[in-house]
């Protein structure tokens, strides 16, 4: 998709179709209140063209709710779509980032190729360059589709997306974050695109392979190991999963090093990267086991975050690393009470072939210790327990470091991805206590999100670190109007907030 950036008149935008947002005022209800919806923009013609419509009392400017007029009297623009932020109480940034997402998923099945979104004029929902980020990003999210194996696919692509920002605004900070918003947007894709790929076209191999090329092109050093290099290494732990498979596993690792920055924090990401996940010797149920493919989704967000690193170049340290494997029945897979030996010599007994995303996750975390990593942060799809406890609203997050985390915390006002932090504590680390090892794989139904953290904490140690359980939103069950059904690429934005926030 072509982007570009505009700070012309509205009027005068010549475009196949201009989409402005409008937000909701009423504040009471009753039948005397008749506020209708205000259109954000200043410019007299647009609001003349809308006008009728939004008096009409039959759009409401509902959050990411539009209405399409034809030959807009007054411009230059063949349609005008007024998509709407909600009550304007509420609307955010991130609103706008999903108002213009709304706008290219409006356009594509109505085969408009060239779209103009213009930026809201209000302060109160927040500063001009901000929204420009944000609404770059939401329209390379919507324009995202996961119908990539259809014989007879269409393209309903979005050609071409002009963002129109205000004349009057600090143009070298809006085009500076409208160029951050093509990186992150199309990062984020990225990571989409790698998860939306079927277990037999995106093998550990295969996404060895798509991370080095990545990598190759954005100038981070890189390397990709397999079966030797975890024996020699002593990764019992995530070659015991990999082990029942006739995929080889692989160990990816990036490296992004700003020239000048020699001391400071070294930053360790570590991604979940099971390319697909029958569950083991614990076989996992025949119903939606397809969209098992998705589990090497936190593995697909460092990835994409790295790239977006890469390409942003904030100044600090950076260490990528992806356990990637195959998680399968075979004659060779370990069992239910085998004894596993992690990099790190802790013992892990296996009480669930299945809970076997912590188990590469705690070889990654060794590993990215091991290189010099002074704070971590992982991604993984790894407990449905979290998505009982927070449904596909929130993802979870735990941390062993308060510092660390409001660093996340913040983050999250930037990359307006949803992350609830959960607890950890001793009494949880007990219910994985084994008799016959040092821990166990899987503490019981019970806390089930909070035991499996507890399980990585043991291997971070006390070296600061967050987890991310992205379970209940790395797949989207249903089409939005802001985003298509399929991969999220949920956690790029946020880990890259997270590790520009260390910048030196």
């Amino acid at each position: 998709m072509r982007t570009d950036l505009s700070f012309s008149p509205l009027a005068q935008i010549e475009t196949e179709l201009l989409a402005v947002t409008a937000v909701d005022t009423q504040a009471a209800k009753g039948p005397d209140v008749r506020l209708q919806p205000v259109l954000l923009t200043s410019d007299e013609a647009v609001r003349a063209a809308a006008a009728a419509v939004l008096s009409s009392g039959e759009y409401k400017a509902g959050t990411n709710e539009a209405v399409l007029l034809h030959a807009p009297a007054g411009l230059k623009a063949k349609r005008l779509l007024i998509v709407g932020l909600g009550k304007k109480s509420k609307a955010t940034v991130h609103a706008v980032r999903n108002a213009a997402g709304t706008a290219v998923r409006y356009t594509k099945p109505r085969t408009i190729r060239d779209l103009t979104f213009a930026l809201p004029e209000d302060n109160s929902i927040g500063l001009l360059h901000a929204m420009a980020r944000a609404a770059i990003e939401g329209a390379f999210v919507g324009d995202f589709d996961a119908d990539t194996y259809r014989s007879e696919r269409k393209d309903v692509s979005v050609h071409s997306f002009t963002l129109a920002a205000p004349f009057s605004g600090d143009q070298a900070a809006i085009r500076t974050a409208f160029n951050e918003g093509v990186i992150i947007g199309e990062s984020q894709n990225f990571a989409r695109t790698l998860v939306n790929e079927p277990g037999n076209k995106l093998t550990p191999t295969v996404l060895g392979q798509r991370a080095a090329q990545m990598a190759s092109e954005t100038g981070l050093k890189w390397e990709v190991h397999s079966t030797d290099k975890l024996h020699e290494l002593k990764m019992g732990a995530f070659w015991s999963v990999s082990q029942g498979s006739a995929e080889p596993p692989a160990l990816i690792v990036m490296k992004y090093e700003p020239e000048g920055v020699t001391d400071g924090p070294v930053l360790g990401l570590v991604g979940k990267g099971i390319t697909f996940d029958t569950g083991g010797i614990s076989i996992k149920p025949a119903d939606n086991m397809e969209k098992m493919k998705y589990d090497m989704a936190g593995g697909a967000a460092m990835i994409g975050a790295m790239r977006a690193i890469a390409l942003l170049k904030p100044k600090v340290r950076v260490i990528g690393i992806v356990c990637a494997a195959e998680n399968m029945p075979d004659g060779k897979a370990q069992k239910p009470g085998d004894v596993q030996t992690a990099m790190s010599g802790k013992t892990i007994e296996i009480i669930n072939t299945d809970a076997e995303g912590r188990l590469v996750l705690a070889d990654g975390i060794t590993y990215a210790r091991r290189l010099g990593a002074t704070h971590l942060i992982d991604a993984a799809t790894l407990t449905g327990a979290c998505v009982v406890a927070l449904g596909m609203i929130n993802a979870g997050a735990f941390s062993n470091d308060d510092a660390t985390f409001e660093k996340f915390r913040s983050a999250l006002s930037t990359s307006g991805e949803k992350f609830w932090r959960m607890p950890l504590a001793d009494e949880y680390y007990d219910m994985i206590r084994s008799d016959i090892g040092d821990i166990k794989n899987t503490g019981g139904r019970w806390g089930g999100a909070i035991t499996a953290a507890e399980f990585l904490h043991a291997f971070a140690e006390d070296t600061p670190w967050i987890h991310l359980d992205i379970a209940g939103l790395a797949w989207i069950e249903d089409n939005k109007p802001f985003i298509a059904k399929g991969p999220s690429g949920v956690a790029v934005r946020s880990i890259l907030e997270w590790v520009r926030s260390y910048e030196s």
